[in-house]
């Protein structure tokens, strides 16, 4: 039976692929790698970067890059939107598979950070297999997050003592740190949703492209900082074309002067 690894390769950094990645990549056949466009082809060269770095076998591997459908941003009902993304995504993956893997092959999807963190990979393996259309089985390689690499380069620890923390995402925190909760942890957020707080005890720390040679760190309280985080984010899309992007947005008591 065909067998698929779903690979963790970290943030950016080929340096933060896990021995268990390395050892994962040296069994792959078939790299299926997602083609989001020109604007990102950096995140397919990086991924190349890592097979050519890391396999021994240089002629033992062959690179399939998969167009990835078009999605509906715009679309009023969000959760729709997605599904649909990821049906569409399921056609394609299944038809690479199916085109591009013998019966007893091994492929792998090299998933940027962690798969199980914001990545639709498991979801649409999971409606892949549904489907019935191709058969296959399924390992995960876990991979250090841009939540661990935010953290190490800010030189702080994500969560308090004895406090929970929260991992959102922009469309989520837009009304607000939920009550009770004093940090929180915000991805995709394609603006900056907290830029409008007026809360003086909100501290933030933001990482952009962490882990990559193009990486931006800047922090401090959020009512003095966040209006030049939000202009380095537009300048940074204009000159790269895409970004990504973590913070940490914690209230500090008692707050700093």
């Amino acid at each position: 039976m065909r067998r698929i690894l779903v690979i963790g390769i970290g943030a950016g950094n080929p340096e933060h692929v896990t021995v268990q990645a390395v050892a994962a990549l040296n069994q792959t056949e078939v790299f299926f790698l997602v083609d989001k466009g020109a604007d990102k082809d950096s995140l397919v060269a990086v991924r190349k970067e890592i097979c050519e770095r890391y396999i021994v076998d240089k002629a033992g591997y062959r690179l399939v890059e998969i167009p990835d459908p078009p999605r509906d941003r715009g679309a009023a009902a969000y959760q729709g939107a997605v599904e649909d993304w990821h049906e569409r995504r399921a056609e394609v993956f299944e038809r690479a598979i199916d085109e591009h893997l013998t019966g007893d092959g091994c492929g792998a999807f090299l998933v940027w950070g962690d798969p199980m963190l914001y990545d639709s990979t498991l979801r649409v393996i999971d409606r892949m297999l549904a489907r019935g259309v191709v058969d296959f089985d399924v390992d995960v390689i876990p991979g250090i997050t841009s939540v661990q690499v935010l953290a190490s380069a800010h030189r702080l620890p994500i969560n308090r003592i004895g406090e929970p923390v929260l991992i959102t995402t922009g469309r989520r925190l837009a009304a607000g740190l939920p009550q009770g909760l004093d940090s929180a942890v915000v991805m995709l957020d394609a603006g900056l949703s907290c830029k409008d707080f007026d809360d003086r005890d909100l501290y933030i720390y933001w990482g952009a492209y962490l882990g990559t040679p193009d990486e931006v760190l800047m922090s401090g309280r959020l009512v003095d900082v966040a209006a030049a985080i939000d202009r380095a984010k537009r300048d940074l899309r204009s000159r790269h074309g895409w970004i990504m992007d973590t913070y940490l947005l914690r209230r500090e008591w008692p707050a700093r002067g």
